[in-house]
């Protein structure tokens, strides 16, 4: 089994970067493979509930993150920094994410045997 580690660095909206980011996930995972995200700098904003893409004419694909369990895909990190960055709390994330230091960002990306940024 492959471990493939994807890494969430832009913002949800105005690029397809988190919805391709997203498909690749499940679609990885459906395949048996090890799947670990990692939101960093702006992609922690995937993770905030209650947004509305829609009233700037984007899809909001947001709320297809709390599928991720039926694939599997449980190993979820966020950037602590990155949620202090933006004045975020665990709170405000739509699904259950691991708040994580830098040093266990690196440690994971060491592990994986691919790693794709969006």
């Amino acid at each position: 089994m492959k471990h493939i580690c994807i890494v969430f660095r832009r913002p949800p909206h105005g690029t397809p970067h988190g919805r391709e980011a997203l498909d690749l996930a499940m679609l990885s995972a459906s395949f048996e493979q090890q799947v670990t995200l990692i939101f960093t700098d702006e992609g922690v904003l995937n993770l905030v509930s209650d947004q509305a893409p829609e009233l700037i004419g984007a899809r909001n694909y947001i709320s297809t993150f709390k599928a991720l369990p039926l694939y599997d895909v449980e190993d979820v990190l966020v950037c602590g920094e990155s949620l202090k960055e933006f004045g975020l709390k665990r709170s405000v994330l739509n699904i259950e994410a691991e708040v994580v230091q830098a040093d266990d960002i690196a440690q994971r990306l060491l592990e994986a045997d691919e790693v794709l940024v969006f």
